[in-house]
């Protein structure tokens, strides 16, 4: 197997990971937290959004869009390489 496959095949496995923490992390970044009705003042759910997991998140994005972008240009170089050899 061609090396530039190999490198575009942990790539992507590295991209769709990366997919995966990034939406684990924002969903870990919400908070809710609900109360109860008293007397006058109705019931409602407070959400809070934590920051760092949303940083986490948001830089696992960019990571991951690293990894599709230069496996895309590894991909087009290997098969252009390839058609020039044959």
């Amino acid at each position: 197997m061609r090396r530039w496959i190999v490198a575009v095949l942990v790539e992507l496995d590295l991209f769709v990971l990366a997919l995966i923490a990034a939406v684990l992390s924002a969903r870990a970044g919400v908070r809710t937290t609900d109360f109860a009705p008293a007397g006058d003042v109705p019931g409602f759910t407070a959400t809070r959004y934590t920051g760092p997991w949303w940083l986490l998140a948001t830089s696992l994005v960019a990571v991951a869009g690293v990894l599709a972008i230069d496996a895309v240009a590894r991909l087009r170089r290997g098969r252009r390489g390839a058609e020039i050899t044959r």
